[in-house]
């Protein structure tokens, strides 16, 4: 069996982008088999299909398996998750397009979630920030500073994420 490891990393708001990377992949033949973090993808080679996959954002795990039977009943593969985001798979019979969420305010809720889960950490994150500022060793300035990198990219993440339930929430 024939199998190609690739890495590649997405924004939470690009899931549709890396769908649509999957669908293409698949059309070519490369089959979804496993991801892990951090955006390590196994694929194995066979005939090329229309199959679709589709993300979905899901943190509780007490709900985990009701959760996966829905899917399961409306005819979606569980490939496996990479830290909170689920990868499901499902092949298309006559050009149909597949979707997991049938309107925009399923699809906004699901970046809601992740917006949840910044804001959450955020506090946490300022708080670690502020202690390591007090201290005065090379250590302590060279990590505080690439916390304050990290914070950046957190704050324009939230931005983002924060644009697109926005701009879904227009579409209501």
């Amino acid at each position: 069996m024939t199998t190609l490891k690739q890495f590649r990393w997405f924004w939470a708001w690009e899931d549709e982008k890396e769908e649509s990377w999957l669908r293409e992949m698949a059309q070519k033949g490369w089959h979804l088999q496993n991801v892990t973090l951090p955006g390590n993808y196994t694929f194995t080679l066979g005939e090329p299909r229309n199959d679709f996959y589709r993300l979905d954002f899901f943190t509780d795990s007490k709900a985990k398996a009701d959760y996966l039977q829905l899917f399961l009943d409306a005819g979606w593969e569980y490939l496996g998750e990479m830290g909170s985001w689920q990868y499901f798979r499902k092949t298309a019979q006559n050009g149909e397009t597949l979707e997991i969420f049938s309107d925009s305010e399923s699809k906004s809720k699901k970046y809601q979630r992740i917006l949840l889960i910044l804001v959450v950490f955020l506090p946490v994150y300022a708080n670690f920030i502020n202690i390591m500022n007090k201290r005065q060793d090379t250590f302590s300035l060279i990590f505080t500073f690439l916390m304050f990198v990290f914070m950046l990219f957190y704050g324009y993440s939230v931005i983002r994420l924060g644009m697109r339930v926005s701009e879904l929430k227009k579409k209501l």
